[in-house]
């Protein structure tokens, strides 16, 4: 398998239910969407030749010691390449393998944490998993939509962009009157870290 990555990096999660931890980010290049508020630079990208390969520069990116070990495939859509020998090698060195997808692509077994970031219009393959984090207000996209989905953590996340003060009032008025629902704030975005 070759692997097309746009990034690797250290940093703390910024968002939802594993916010403040320790992470590198596997940010795969490509997507099948195209959403206007997409926060990815789909620039440059590096060629990985072998799940071992792309593993070994998970780890060489990790700042932390033996323990706590997590890895967060994002994107683009990462579950266009991500796959089981990669997942397999990356828990061999050590690694809890987290994903961040939009949920339109079938996931590869082994997965330690699963979350689901719908988008309007979007049939969901994805209908369970550990965080559903909507990003919000999308037309089309209300959140009693995905009520009868089976997430452990449920979470509307203010869009970015010029609108984002007003998005995040209209974010925090449906969770005081829906309290099954979470607000969950980009904290990386007003921290200035990535």
């Amino acid at each position: 398998m070759i692997y097309r990555v746009a990034e690797i990096f250290a940093s703390l999660q910024g968002e939802g239910a594993q916010a403040g931890h320790s992470a590198v980010f596997l940010r795969f290049a490509g997507c099948n969407l195209a959403c206007d508020f997409c926060d990815t630079d789909h620039g440059e990208e590096a060629v990985f030749s072998g799940p071992d390969s792309l593993a070994d520069a998970v780890a060489g990116a990790w700042m932390g010691g033996e323990a706590h070990r997590l890895c967060v495939a994002t994107g683009g859509e990462p579950a266009l390449q991500l796959d089981a020998p990669l997942i397999e090698a990356l828990h061999r060195r050590g690694f809890r393998v987290a994903v961040e997808t939009n949920g339109t692509v079938p996931l590869p077994a082994g997965l330690d944490w699963i979350c689901v970031s719908p988008k309007a219009g979007e049939d969901l393959v994805v209908r369970t998993g550990d965080e559903l984090k909507l990003p919000y207000p999308q037309p089309g996209a209300p959140p009693e939509a995905f009520g009868n989905l089976a997430f452990r953590h449920r979470f509307l996340q203010p869009i970015d962009g010029p609108d984002r003060q007003a998005h995040t009032r209209s974010a925090v008025a449906y969770c005081l009157r829906h309290p099954e629902w979470r607000l969950s704030v980009q904290i990386h975005k007003q921290i200035g870290i990535r």
